[in-house]
């Protein structure tokens, strides 16, 4: 399968489409160029800390419009997954306000008392973790709830270099406490393409995944067994590559070189 062939792009956006509030140079020119060839194209991301209403309006404020359908969350496909297990399942999140907002859009039953009939813990990417989540998380895992996490993702690219805890950070926080660890829905589980592949009704084959993780995208694509492109302008440096576990398709600077790749 060539990059021309590709009929639908899933494009990480932290890392490869934009760093914190700056939009890397050429993204906008390679979504204008995915609308105008009509190749299906959709953006994903582990990041479970804002929801796909957010991701609208930050894409926005950076140029690009797009609809709420293209984006996908980990929150989002987590919540498809207990809802599909317990359609009447109730959930302690141990996550954003607007990862909850996920789960209610679900129609599931939202917990915030440890000691209630708990069904599902969820982690996700917190910004607004405290103590007392931590401990009833702790507690929960111990007494054998199902234990559940949006993504693995370590650290969270920013501007400069700079780089913040991500929900994998909390996973390993949880992990030496309780000797637990969840699973994780989010990249590098195929649980996102295959979502993907049913909501946008595109075979498998035919998708492309760009991303700038090894340990999760390029995981992700190539257990999925599609292409996958790895962009070397958010987390992986190239230095990084020499003792990878995963061999992308295709390595590139950035989503810049992919829209001279194609135009």
């Amino acid at each position: 399968m060539t990059l021309n062939e590709i009929e639908c792009f899933i494009l990480d956006m932290d890392g490869t489409i934009y760093l914190g509030e700056e939009l890397i140079p050429g993204a906008d020119k390679f979504i204008k160029f995915l609308k105008n060839s009509k190749k299906e194209f959709v953006f994903l991301t582990n990041n479970s800390s804002k929801n796909s209403a957010n991701y609208q309006q930050k894409l926005q404020k950076l140029g690009i419009d797009i609809s709420q359908n293209r984006i996908i969350t980990s929150g989002e496909v987590t919540a498809d997954y207990v809802k599909k297990r317990d359609e009447k399942a109730s959930v302690y999140i141990v996550g954003t306000e607007k990862l909850k907002e996920d789960f209610k859009g679900a129609d599931l039953k939202i917990k915030e008392d440890k000691e209630e009939d708990i069904d599902f813990l969820v982690l996700g990417f917190d910004t607004s973790l405290n103590y007392k989540k931590l401990w009833d998380a702790h507690d929960l895992i111990l007494r054998g709830t199902e234990y559940i996490a949006t993504n693995p993702d370590k650290v969270c690219p920013l501007e400069n270099g700079a780089t913040m805890p991500d929900c994998g950070a909390i996973i390993e926080l949880l992990h030496t406490s309780t000797e637990k660890y969840p699973y994780v829905v989010g990249k590098p589980n195929t649980l996102m393409i295959d979502y993907i592949s049913e909501i946008f009704g595109v075979e498998q084959e035919k998708i492309a995944l760009v991303g700038d993780r090894l340990y999760t995208d390029i995981k992700t694509a190539n257990k999925a067994d599609i292409m996958s492109i790895l962009v070397l302008s958010g987390e992986t440096k190239r230095g990084d590559l020499e003792r990878a576990e995963q061999e992308p398709d295709l390595i590139i600077n950035s989503i810049k070189a992919l829209y001279s790749s194609l135009v």
